[in-house]
């Protein structure tokens, strides 16, 4: 694995933070900053190929509005139209 090394500022107490945790874990602070960007990198895009499958499916259903998608919320819900 390649690496590269940049400088990143944060706050003192977060560090701190990150310290206490690196120590429980028998980590150094760059395996736990690296751990928590690549689990922070997987859950974004696993949310984005959720959104990106909702709007296929809005658009098979021609739902044009966030509006709409609420109305249909209700309808499943409460089994009839909002008032």
């Amino acid at each position: 694995m390649q690496t590269q090394t940049f400088n990143i500022s944060l706050p003192k107490e977060l560090v701190k933070k990150v310290d206490e945790r690196a120590k429980k874990e028998y980590r150094n602070r760059s395996e736990l900053i690296r751990e928590a960007l690549r689990i922070y990198m997987e859950r974004k895009d696993s949310w984005d190929r959720i959104f990106k499958a909702g709007e296929r499916v809005m658009k098979k259903m021609g739902i044009k509005s966030e509006d709409q998608i609420n109305e249909i919320v209700y309808e499943f819900r409460h089994g009839r139209k909002p008032c």
